[in-house]
């Protein structure tokens, strides 16, 4: 498995998919940070299952760069194994994890954004990019009339094809900085 990233980065940062990366980067700048500037790059592992292929190539076997990651609550078992394998802890916790600059969503980087901006501030975001009757339609199926308006906006942003990518940095421009989930912001504070 090839990975996009700066080839002089002292740091990176290991996510699963390109809206982590999306949404970290767009942290980085509203915190005023540089991240290339800085050496640090913010690398999309396409999926989980690519932990221990990343963890090879950036790891201590491979360029041996300081490393962070961040993943969702299902896929904590596999970077944990992972982390294991490339021998960097033996029988880690989750806080074993973020010791080495590892975190875990709630549920995923979409739950995590949804608690912290609330319902009206995403609904607002969706509206904005030209997605809120999208919405609504879907709030009318019958599997989701049920579930709370958090569960059916997380659902909704997985449906289409390219939308957490396109949502996940205006989700961040809305967070108010006081406010921002706890794993993407101890993630960016580890490089």
């Amino acid at each position: 498995m090839e990975f996009t990233y700066d080839e002089h980065a002292r740091a990176v940062v290991l996510v699963e998919g390109p809206s982590d990366q999306r949404a970290l980067e767009a942290l980085a700048t509203r915190r005023g940070r540089d991240l290339g500037a800085e050496g640090v790059s913010v690398v999309s592992i396409d999926g989980a299952t690519n932990i221990r292929s990343a963890l090879d190539v950036f790891g201590p076997r491979g360029r041996d760069a300081q490393l962070a990651g961040l993943c969702d609550a299902a896929e904590e078992g596999e970077f944990r194994r992972g982390l294991e394998l490339a021998g960097l802890g033996v029988d880690l916790t989750r806080e074993g994890m973020e010791d080495r600059g590892f975190y875990v969503c709630v549920a995923d980087l979409e739950d995590e954004l949804i608690r912290s901006l609330g319902v009206d501030a995403v609904e607002a975001v969706l509206e904005e990019q030209g997605d809120l009757v999208s919405f609504r339609t879907f709030q009318k199926q019958p599997e989701w009339r049920g579930r709370t308006v958090a569960e059916q906006l997380r659902r909704f942003l997985g449906t289409s094809s390219g939308r957490k990518i396109r949502t996940a940095a205006l989700l961040v421009g809305a967070l108010d900085l006081t406010r921002v989930p706890r794993p993407l912001d101890r993630v960016l504070e580890h490089v």
